[in-house]
């Protein structure tokens, strides 16, 4: 395969590795995030984030799990997932965001054909999946071991306090969904559950302040969309809100053409925006990372439209067809070291579980 340069091997803890739905969290690898020796996934179907500590050139171990209700005020507890689909550090933080999407049932070929086609009707929302938030991050001067915290003294200002946060939200909806709840490329697809081409958040990344969401859908003839935000602290402590732009507008959009795709993930590197892209509704297809060149400095000047010949096509990454079909779904891309980009995958196929609790990313040289 072009650009890859190998296998990294992600070993997980069996002791908590298995989610309350008898998945193992390796099989549903959704975001990845280095910071120094560590990297931070998370499942797409649980309330936790995973840490992996460097244990050699090509592998990751020493699995510890963090449970982000110790961290967050969770609208529904550990009820319901979060669907992260985005993490990203920046200023002593680490950054999460959930979906934000509907869902819909899927029928059950065990099941008569009356209850699969009234289970395909049935689309539901889930509290804690309209959830952006932020969780000091932490690193040990010493072993340079990163962890979370509630709240702390700020290593790098003393008099600086860190504290866990996230946007204001009530019920099945937050002040993001009401900002955009009458967007008129947006409002109509906020009904439509995210594997339909409806909204769908996959992706998030941070640059001086600002912040930036990607779309899986809505892909509008063949546009995606990535949102750009600011957040402060609101009054209450432990919420952000919404900053309002100069224009007074709370959000941004860029338009980026990526022949049909949707966005999986985004990361920054230097001023350059990399993008996993891949279809926006449940089926497989082309899998791909992109990049945007100078795109930190293209967006400060306002909303941007990037056509096909504006981003650079990288590499394609490998995904599931024919036997493997609905495997070796690519959601987690991380900047793995100056050199080289890590792809992390839902529903990997066999052969990247060597063992038990092992599963193989990839690791591609640009």
């Amino acid at each position: 395969m072009k650009n890859l340069a190998f296998h990294l091997e992600l070993q997980f803890n069996s002791t908590h590795s298995i989610t309350a739905t008898g998945k193992h969290v390796r099989d549903g690898l959704s975001t990845v995030l280095r910071t120094g020796d560590y990297l931070w996934l998370s499942c797409d179907e649980q309330t936790t984030l995973e840490r992996l500590k460097k244990t050699g050139d090509h592998s990751f171990g020493e699995h510890v799990h963090f449970d982000l209700t110790q961290y967050l005020d969770l609208p529904d507890g550990t009820n319901s997932e979060i669907d992260i689909e985005g993490l990203s550090e920046s200023d002593g933080y680490l950054w999460l965001v959930g979906s934000h999407s509907l869902k819909r049932k899927k029928p059950r070929k065990e099941d008569s054909v009356e209850k699969q086609i009234k289970r395909l009707a049935q689309v539901k929302g889930e509290a804690n999946r309209y959830l952006l938030a932020r969780i000091p991050l932490v690193q040990d001067a010493t072993t340079g071991e990163y962890t979370l915290c509630k709240k702390c003294s700020d290593p790098e200002d003393p008099d600086k306090t860190l504290r866990a946060a996230q946007l204001m939200s009530s019920g099945k909806t937050n002040q993001l969904m009401d900002a955009i709840e009458k967007d008129p490329h947006l409002a109509h697809f906020l009904p439509i559950p995210g594997k339909d081409n409806g909204f769908d958040i996959e992706g998030l990344s941070i640059h001086q302040g600002r912040v930036f969401v990607g779309l899986r859908g809505p892909v509008l003839r063949g546009w995606a969309m990535i949102l750009e935000l600011q957040l402060e602290d609101a009054e209450e402590k432990g919420y952000l809100q919404l900053k309002a732009n100069e224009d007074g507008t709370l959000y941004k959009k860029h338009f980026l053409h990526l022949g049909g795709q949707g966005i999986r993930e985004l990361r920054i590197k230097g001023d350059d925006l990399y993008i996993l892209a891949g279809p926006s509704m449940d089926l497989d297809g082309t899998i791909a990372v992109f990049r945007w060149p100078d795109a930190m400095n293209k967006t400060k000047k306002g909303e941007q439209m990037v056509h096909r010949k504006e981003v650079e096509h990288l590499f394609d990454v490998p995904h599931g067809s024919g036997s493997t079909s609905g495997q070796d779904k690519a959601e987690g891309l991380a900047v793995f070291d100056d050199e080289h980009l890590l792809v992390v995958f839902d529903s990997p196929a066999d052969n990247r579980k060597p063992d038990e609790h092992v599963v193989l990313a990839d690791v591609y040289k640009v």
